[in-house]
């Protein structure tokens, strides 16, 4: 009489890994990314509401680049507005992709592209529907609408995406550098409003948390369906 061995199911390690197992991070970055929308909205609210003029911080953060302003800062200020501008922006969102599709990391691609996406084609039609007249003193724009800051949200949007999916501290490091040197660039170059710059930071935080909670919460739901018609056939 022979023994008859059951059959192993397949393991679950043939699954994608952060797929299989839900990330720690994702509810930090759906409360975060909720957090962050929420505030767009309300600053949004507080610019209609005050006839779209500048606020008086706006009028103060204004003034104080006006009086700091120097041929030095003004090259500086022009480094991250060229360099994530819609030329450089366009670019380097192509190149990282790129980079993702050769490292076979085809699902961080799509995320990182899907973010970058969304948070244009929130940005953009927001700046006709706000119509908030930007600085008339503007040194690098002549678009005349300026809520929000296109150029703060897509760089704050690429840094948090490459920081969650890079799961590195110096990329967290050198994206707040990059977010910050931005922010500051555009109010130096009198390109936005103080709450133009602050409205494209919580807009960028909004959309790049909340894209990648739900990508990864798609690719949990699709491991645990395969998971699940691998151990039916097994």
């Amino acid at each position: 009489m022979t023994d008859t061995q059951p059959v192993a199911p397949r393991p679950s390690a043939a699954l994608p890994q952060a797929a299989a197992e839900p990330d720690p991070r994702r509810q930090i970055a759906l409360i975060v990314g909720v957090c962050a929308a929420v505030g767009f909205v309300l600053l949004q609210v507080v610019v209609a509401f005050g006839g779209r003029q500048p606020l008086p911080i706006d009028v103060w953060w204004h003034g104080l680049m006006v009086a700091t302003l120097t041929d030095a800062g003004v090259v500086i200020a022009w480094i991250p507005s060229i360099v994530g501008g819609t030329i450089g922006g366009f670019v380097i969102g192509i190149l990282v992709a790129i980079v993702f599709l050769l490292l076979k990391r085809k699902w961080d691609a799509a995320t990182f592209a899907l973010a970058v996406i969304v948070v244009v084609a929130i940005g953009a039609p927001m700046s006709y529907i706000v119509g908030r007249v930007r600085p008339s003193d503007s040194l690098a724009e002549s678009i005349p609408t300026s809520f929000p800051s296109g150029h703060t949200a897509v760089a704050t949007t690429m840094a948090i995406i490459l920081a969650l999916l890079l799961r590195r501290w110096y990329v967290w490091v050198g994206g707040v550098v990059w977010v910050v040197w931005m922010m500051w660039a555009r109010g130096y170059l009198h390109a936005h409003w103080l709450s133009d710059i602050v409205a494209g930071l919580l807009e960028g935080i909004a959309v790049a948390c909340l894209v990648w909670y739900a990508v990864e919460a798609f690719r949990e739901r699709r491991a645990l369906r395969a998971r699940h018609e691998a151990g039916a056939q097994a």
